[in-house]
């Protein structure tokens, strides 16, 4: 499930956000203040966050220019319409979209599903290819008939390369989305060992991968469509 943050101040709009995007592919989290925020971001990983930009303890654009210095995660950031400046500097500043207030909470829960395919966090959640079998809401993957456990880390990381079939996915990019922007303590060696076990998994040729292959210089590919 894709995790979503609400960060915004108005209770009624807030719940009203949550009921919008409630579904059966989202974890939807809530919170009406930046310090609640960054208490559910250090608890849990999250996939997006709809940001409002006024908030009674602090502004939206401070804690976004702060969270793009260590996380690419989408975010759609919340203005009032006659506010140009603040959708300027929101995109300036790394806002991935805006919307404006009053706005259809259709049209947010389209921008939502945009921005999280994107980013690889909303995808098929059934896929068979070839001799794999792999069922991320379930949590079920299934080499030649036989069940294999996968750990969150590799759960995540085939997930971005499935959804990028066929192209490459830079190393840093793949640190970035594998620990959701938590790089403080993961260097490349992390990537390396994960790569390694989840292709043990899958049950690859070490020295001649045929499904996860390595991009000289560059970082991986899942190179079968």
């Amino acid at each position: 499930m894709a995790r979503i943050l609400i960060i915004e101040d108005d209770k009624k709009l807030n719940d009203g956000i949550r009921l919008a995007l409630l579904n059966e592919k989202y974890e939807i989290m809530q919170s009406r203040t930046l310090e609640q925020a960054r208490a559910v971001m250090k608890a849990v990983t999250l996939d997006l966050i709809v940001l409002d930009l006024n908030l009674p303890d602090g502004n939206g654009l401070d804690f976004l220019t702060k969270l793009r210095q260590a996380s690419s995660m989408p975010v759609i950031i919340l203005t009032a319409n006659n506010l140009e400046t603040d959708i300027v500097t929101g995109l300036e500043l790394g806002a991935d979209d805006y919307i404006t207030k009053p706005f259809s909470l259709m049209v947010l829960r389209a921008r939502v599903s945009v921005q999280l395919r994107k980013s690889g966090a909303e995808a098929e959640e059934q896929m068979i290819i070839d001799e794999f079998q792999f069922d991320f809401h379930k949590m079920q993957f299934l080499v030649r008939g036989e069940a294999v456990e996968l750990s969150k880390t590799e759960q995540r990381l085939l997930r971005i390369l499935l959804n990028n079939k066929g192209a490459t996915v830079s190393r840093s990019a793949l640190i970035d989305k594998v620990w959701n922007g938590d790089t403080e303590y993961v260097d490349e060696h992390a990537l390396t060992v994960s790569v390694k076990r989840l292709r043990d998994k899958l049950g690859e040729n070490p020295s001649n991968p045929s499904y996860i292959k390595n991009v000289y210089g560059i970082g991986y590919t899942w190179a079968v469509k």
